[in-house]
């Protein structure tokens, strides 16, 4: 119960600063908006070619994956956070209490997920007028999937912050990983469209299977493999990620 508490004053006071200051919702949501406004309606032909899914829309093609990129890039930056915050000295009065340390890292993690959730709705209504159609299930599961993505990525991140404790090294690191699982996961055109080499060097990206798994959740295909390959690789890579976050806070915070 004590860690419940924590965990829900963590995000109390992470949700007020987020309301105070919209801004990084509001940017977060901006680019996916633009890819589908300005790149989705190029795959109208490019979506009938080799290596696409047949008897897919692009907008049932398109969606998932970017639903995918905006729980990648949304969570992937929280870390300039708590970077704030140790300068200014949050991190150093929490040390002295007895709070939980797995709250700390949860209670953020939260925040950024209630905050995701928002997104992806504006970004899915939108969707909905440029023509998809989807089934209810199929949503759903396509918000298991980020949801267990952001716990994943914003868990990292902080973790890269507190290691890091600097805007000028986390940048770097940041842009340096997310591209390439954002060019191998398959979040703008499939891997089966391109040579051998690189659709077997995606597989090695566990994206890769969440992009997969939402798809076919995307056209209701529930008991398929790739959408329970797809939950098993989002929530294995979900728990690492919070157990090596709350490893870093203790260590911190120790």
């Amino acid at each position: 119960m004590r860690t419940v508490r924590d965990t829900l004053l963590v995000f109390r006071r992470q949700m007020t600063l987020s309301l105070r200051n919209p801004t990084w919702v509001i940017i977060g949501l901006v680019q996916p908006v633009l890819y589908f406004a300005l790149f989705g309606p190029l795959l109208r032909t490019v979506i009938h070619s080799p290596g696409f899914p047949r008897a897919v829309t692009w907008q049932q093609f398109f969606v998932p994956g970017l639903l995918v990129q905006l729980g990648l890039f949304g969570a992937a930056f929280v870390g300039f956070t708590i970077i704030a915050e140790l300068r200014s000295g949050v991190v150093e009065r929490m040390r002295v209490t007895p709070m939980s340390r797995l709250a700390l890292l949860v209670g953020r993690v939260l925040r950024d997920v209630v905050t995701l959730v928002v997104q992806c709705l504006v970004l899915l209504a939108a969707a909905v007028l440029f023509g998809l159609r989807t089934p209810v299930g199929g949503v759903a599961l396509g918000f298991a999937f980020v949801l267990l993505l952001a716990t994943t990525m914003a868990s990292l991140s902080y973790t890269a912050g507190l290691v890091l404790k600097s805007e000028d090294a986390l940048a770097p690191l940041l842009n340096t990983v997310t591209v390439p699982l954002l060019l191998l996961s398959g979040i703008l055109l499939p891997m089966t469209a391109g040579p051998t080499w690189l659709n077997d060097l995606s597989m090695a990206n566990p994206f890769r299977y969440v992009v997969d798994g939402m798809r076919a959740a995307f056209l209701g295909r529930y008991t398929s493999t790739a959408v329970w390959e797809g939950l098993l690789v989002s929530a294995i890579v979900a728990v690492l990620g919070v157990a090596i976050g709350t490893r870093t806070f203790r260590q911190e915070n120790a």
